[in-house]
């Protein structure tokens, strides 16, 4: 079986073409600004997947490390000794809060005429702030990813934008609207747009996981420390 002349100039274009509209390919016969864009838009994304696996790391970490800590406190017949077993030098939020709660619980009830009411605000206070403390920790630079996940397809759109002018400038200049002439400048401004997409995409679910993530840890650190509260407001009656 032999190929034609037209059918072996037709293989060998579509072999061209499909290695032309490569996205390395792409990338190369770009002009400066949108390869700008390009690169801008792949180290976004780079950042982006960084972030996920170490926020996919740290709320895993710290969300177990408080649902054991809290297990075993509910567990614990003394404040005291647990506290200074397990909460004292722990890092994490539960045992944070706990060691808010008991450092101004030990420093309220030191004095000889214990003020119970303002013990009372104190305590609350106190850990309020370690759950507000905590939070702020956890979603250090959270507002990265909101930021490329909103950003990043108009700076892919610019990108397209600057591409298809380049495409349209090429049409004047050649004074011919055939494909070849057009393809290759509309190709690489859609492939900004894809780049920037690929970057905002899972920037806006993970923003979105991970905040919801964060607030499921505040509001178990709030209900621990309502707990912790109740179980001190109850040792405090005690002392009358």
């Amino acid at each position: 079986m032999s190929l034609s002349m037209p059918d072996v100039g037709a293989a060998v274009g579509a072999a061209t073409q499909a290695a032309t509209i490569s996205p390395l390919a792409l990338f190369l016969q770009a002009d400066i600004v949108v390869k700008v864009v390009m690169l801008g838009l792949v180290l976004a994304s780079i950042w982006t997947w960084a972030m996920i696996i170490g926020f996919s790391f740290t709320l895993r970490k710290a969300s177990r490390q408080s649902s054991s800590f809290e297990d075993d406190f509910w567990k614990a017949e003394d404040i005291d000794r647990f506290y200074e077993a397990r909460g004292k030098s722990s890092d994490f939020p539960a045992a944070k809060v706990m060691a808010a709660g008991v450092t101004e619980w030990r420093r309220s009830t030191a004095q000889k005429v214990i003020d119970r009411d303002g013990t009372r605000d104190r305590l609350s206070t106190a850990m309020s702030s370690m759950i507000a403390s905590e939070v702020d920790r956890l979603s250090d630079r959270l507002n990265i990813l909101a930021t490329i996940g909103s950003v990043a397809p108009f700076v892919g759109l610019f990108g397209t934008v600057w591409g298809i002018m380049r495409a349209f400038t090429a049409i004047a200049k050649e004074q011919n609207s055939s494909l070849a002439v057009v393809a290759p400048g509309i190709a690489e401004a859609l492939f900004a747009t894809a780049i920037g997409l690929f970057a905002a995409i899972p920037a806006v679910i993970a923003y979105n996981r991970f905040s919801h993530g964060i607030n499921r840890m505040e509001s178990k650190l709030t209900r621990f420390a309502d707990g912790f509260y109740s179980t001190l407001s109850r040792e405090l009656e005690a002392q009358r």
